[in-house]
């Protein structure tokens, strides 16, 4: 399989959010992300800095919490075994190519080689790392961040011909890192996901009475006909 055959790591996201959505967005040419992504993500590795920084630095950072809170989250990420992994990564924006699908990790955390044991004496494999610009859910990540990093885990284990187990999300505008386990429900949306973009040659149907809808840029575009809870009750 060629890489031009392969799918975007983005475009599987995308199109676990909407599948609608990625059709306007490839048809227009319109998938990069936006301006202000690289400054977000550029704190993803500025931790040990931020972790003393003072509240006027902070303000003037696109920290997305109060001073005190974000240090507070800074410290309690500096808990986590992949601290120092995560401050000064083996790598950094590796592309990764795998059978199905490629991408762009922004950190690759290095692993044990077979002849490198750890006190467990268990090898550790590499860790992909996705640095996303946005807000954390309240408990693990967002449905499409999930499928990009069964996506990610994927290709590394392609390239490296063993298995990749976890990914790890920074959401580095509120100091959080979340875990992603290779679960099989998470394997399968990611199977869903890659069927509905190879398969997509037309618009596919419009989300009905989602929320997703509000937010998304492509509305106006659409045709979809959001409706205020007031309606919704008949009031």
């Amino acid at each position: 399989m060629s890489p031009s055959t392969r799918v975007a790591f983005s475009d599987l996201a995308r199109a676990t959010y909407c599948p609608r959505q990625l059709y306007y967005a490839r048809r227009d040419d319109d998938r990069g992300p936006p301006a202000d992504v690289g400054e977000r993500r550029a704190l993803a590795f500025k931790y040990r800095t931020l972790r003393d920084a003072s509240d006027d630095v902070l303000r003037d950072s696109p920290v997305a919490v109060a001073p005190d809170s974000y240090r507070a989250a800074l410290d309690r990420l500096a808990a986590r075994d992949e601290f120092d992994a995560l401050c000064d990564p083996a790598d950094r924006d590796v592309l990764l190519t795998g059978k199905d699908c490629r991408g762009i990790v922004q950190k690759l955390l290095s692993g044990s080689e077979s002849n490198d044991w750890n006190e467990s004496n268990e090898v550790t494999p590499p860790t992909p790392v996705l640095v996303s610009p946005g807000e954390p859910p309240d408990r693990g990540v967002w449905e499409p961040q999930a499928v990009k990093a069964v996506a990610a885990a994927k290709a590394l284990a392609w390239e490296r011909e063993r298995e990749i187990p976890r990914v790890l999300v920074e959401y580095p505008t509120y100091g959080v890192v979340r875990t992603v386990h290779l679960t099989t429900r998470k394997k399968a949306a990611y199977r869903t996901a890659l069927r509905t973009v190879r398969s997509m040659d037309g618009p596919p149907p419009r989300l009905r009475g989602s929320d997703k809808c509000d937010a998304c840029e492509y509305r106006s575009q659409c045709g979809v006909k959001t409706r205020s809870l007031r309606s919704l009750l008949g009031l």
